[in-house]
């Protein structure tokens, strides 16, 4: 059990600092969907945080996972993590100058080739968090949690207070006083989503200054043949990852082409569902933190002896805790709805779906260690490639008639089909004894106590009788976990002994 704890605090320090983080970021999107006056403006901020993390997968080409998959082996030497970050550099250079010199194109591809400063702002993120990835990866990889979470929630700090400054404060400020310090910094023609974007540029450039110490122990030491090595890993991971991107934020860019009607209406679309995304933020949150520990932890473990136990052990808990988590955001909607403006509240028929959709992610990412391990990544690719046609298939068929909600249904049928595919080419290639036939049952029970919530509230709709009635079946779940595995909570520090007192499990 002694390896399940370690993730689990593992998971709280850097899944907590990156849950931190990213809960203070989230915080952008109430402060953003009620002050922006168009949907339209928020739809633009969608559509280029679409495009961000595709290129970040270009920019990175899977090194993070490599740099951890190659540690174990050259016990995290200067000069792994000199060629890494090195190589790192050197293709940064160059895909930035062919981003910069096709920036037109490319603010066409999510319409806003009439803001080039916009598009040349976003071209200096994606380069700046490419460069921290390395660094990064390495303070996981050492085992050095503190200055992690200092980084990521100080950049985050960073961006909301500039945010918040050129948004909220300088609009309401400026107009008292035009010749004031304010008009030094601050122009109101500028379109907000230009300073939206300048906030996160400045984040990514605060970071890596955060990170210079790392930076400064790189040594000019590039070694050819283990950069070969590291590539022939990697490079599937690069269809992977854009795989994955493509399958979770290019449905965006998919409605703004393939929605019917003018422009306005499609951005104010793609703004609606992109808020609306936003309402899975518990479980969000939680697959990154997870992620966050896990692939390090996963890659250490494969040294012990029977490590599929493990890995079998740490998907059960895994399940137990999203399944409650569905749970927790899709029986309360009627709360979590004021996390975003009200002129958004008309997708939220597709927060369910969503929420259901990224379950079945966090369970692919869990599996997804089988071909990590057995260097098989090539699997891994042609996993996602899958998920990335079918992705494609259903949104150009049904976006023109369904509009967001095909979105969201494309999304569910993709995750779905890629944690299916991977656990069975994974127990053919790399057998771990998950407990299945219970997990899917876990699945199966939460949706259909969504399905009895739903059913009951559509007879008597009022607030406070369907926030009563999801208390109740909420804890009826929590109930049946502490029930049906009690002897995994029993032994749990703390939780075990509150176990034993209350004789929850006698004999165990």
């Amino acid at each position: 059990m002694s390896s399940i704890k370690k993730l689990a605090g593992e998971t709280i320090w850097y899944g907590g600092s990156t849950i931190a983080a990213r809960l203070i970021n989230y915080l952008l999107t109430p402060f953003l969907t009620y002050t922006l006056t168009y949907k339209s403006d928020y739809g633009k901020i969608a559509l280029i945080y679409a495009l961000i993390p595709i290129f970040n997968i270009i920019f990175t080409y899977g090194f993070e996972t490599t740099y951890f998959r190659f540690s174990g082996k050259k016990e995290g030497s200067t000069k792994l993590y000199s060629t890494a970050f090195l190589s790192l550099l050197f293709s940064t250079i160059i895909f930035t100058g062919v981003l910069w010199l096709n920036k037109t194109s490319l603010g066409a591809v999510i319409g806003l080739e009439k803001f080039p400063t916009i598009i040349k702002l976003m071209i200096l993120v994606i380069a700046t968090d490419a460069l921290s990835a390395v660094p990064f990866a390495r303070l996981r990889q050492e085992g050095r949690p503190k200055k992690f979470a200092a980084a990521k929630i100080l950049g985050v700090l960073i961006n909301i207070l500039l945010t918040w400054f050129f948004i909220g404060y300088c609009p309401a400020h400026y107009a008292t006083n035009p010749s004031g310090w304010l008009s030094k910094v601050y122009d109101p023609t500028i379109n907000p989503i230009t300073y939206v974007v300048f906030a996160n540029l400045a984040q990514s450039i605060i970071t890596l200054i955060f990170l210079s110490k790392e930076i400064l122990q790189i040594r000019f030491n590039f070694d050819g043949a283990l950069w070969k090595q590291m590539m022939i890993y990697a490079l599937p991971l690069v269809l992977v990852g854009m795989g994955g991107m493509i399958n979770e934020t290019m449905d965006r860019l998919m409605l703004s082409w393939w929605l019917p009607g003018s422009k306005i209406f499609r951005e104010e679309q793609v703004g609606v569902y992109s808020a609306c995304y936003k309402l899975s933020i518990l479980i969000t949150l939680f697959i990154q933190a997870f992620k966050m520990s896990a692939e390090p932890f996963f890659f250490k473990q494969a040294e012990g002896s029977n490590p599929q136990r493990i890995y079998a052990r740490v998907m059960k808990f895994f399940v137990m805790i999203i399944s409650v988590m569905f749970l927790v955001v899709s029986l309360f909607i009627p709360i979590w709805k004021y996390f975003i403006g009200p002129k958004y509240w008309e997708g939220l028929s597709v927060v369910p779906i969503l929420l259901l959709a990224n379950v079945f992610l966090g369970i692919y990412y869990n599996l997804s260690i089988w071909y990590k391990l057995s260097n098989k990544t090539i699997y891994g690719a042609w996993v996602t490639l899958i998920g990335t046609t079918i992705t494609i298939i259903i949104n150009y068929i049904f976006i023109p008639k369904y509009g967001f909600t095909a979105c969201a249904w494309a999304t569910l049928i993709c995750y779905g089909s890629m944690m299916i595919i991977s656990f069975v080419w994974g127990q053919k290639y790399y057998r771990i004894p998950y407990a299945w036939k219970k997990l899917l049952a876990y699945i199966i029970i939460v949706v259909t106590i969504f399905f009895i919530h739903k059913g009951i509230t559509h007879f008597y709709d009022n607030k406070y009788f369907s926030l009563g009635i999801a208390a109740v079946l909420l804890l009826i779940y929590c109930r049946f976990l502490t029930l049906v595995e009690h002897k995994e909570f029993a032994k749990l520090p703390f939780v075990g002994k509150y176990f034993m007192q209350k004789k929850l499990i006698s004999g165990a």
